[in-house]
């Protein structure tokens, strides 16, 4: 979209990705990150936004997944005056909680599944669990992209 709105690239990648067609398409790139850890690289805020101030860069967008829900990207492009394309640093806080997001969603009227707030305490999760239908799935607080869900088909799978 970009090239067709005449609008300049600027692309960083790893050494790993040094062949990739982002890389190659870009009107600029830089190398960035150690050799070796190229997922390391990706998550480098601070090197990205290196090079995003270095190529005098008005926007970033962070595609999908490493920090495209980082909220501490979109905050550093709001320090910089670089456009974040994508939700608010605060926004990505928010939905970054599954508890604080189902309370703000429940807050603007917006309806959600049955689910119970953070607890410590097994017996009273599993005591909401009884009162939910089966199968349910158990999910942490912070985990996201399906880290630290479980599906349980019933009451015994809870211990």
């Amino acid at each position: 979209a970009a090239y067709e709105m005449g609008i300049a690239t600027v692309a960083v990648y790893p050494h790993e990705d040094r062949n990739s067609l982002h890389r190659l398409k870009a009107d600029e790139s830089y190398q960035i990150g150690e050799v070796g850890h190229p997922v390391r690289a990706y998550l480098s805020v601070d090197e990205i936004m290196r090079v995003a101030l270095e190529a005098g860069a008005d926007a970033i967008y962070p595609g999908y997944g490493f920090l495209s829900e980082n909220p501490e990207l979109a905050a550093a492009c709001a320090s910089a005056g670089i456009t974040f394309v994508g939700p608010s640093a605060g926004v990505l806080e928010l939905t970054g909680n599954k508890a604080r997001a189902i309370a703000a969603a429940r807050a603007a009227g917006l309806p959600v599944l049955a689910s119970s707030d953070p607890s410590a305490s097994v017996d009273e999760l599993v005591a909401v669990a009884e009162s939910m239908e089966f199968p349910l799935f158990v999910k942490a607080v912070s985990g996201g992209g399906g880290r630290g869900m479980r599906r349980v088909a019933e009451r015994d799978g809870l211990a």
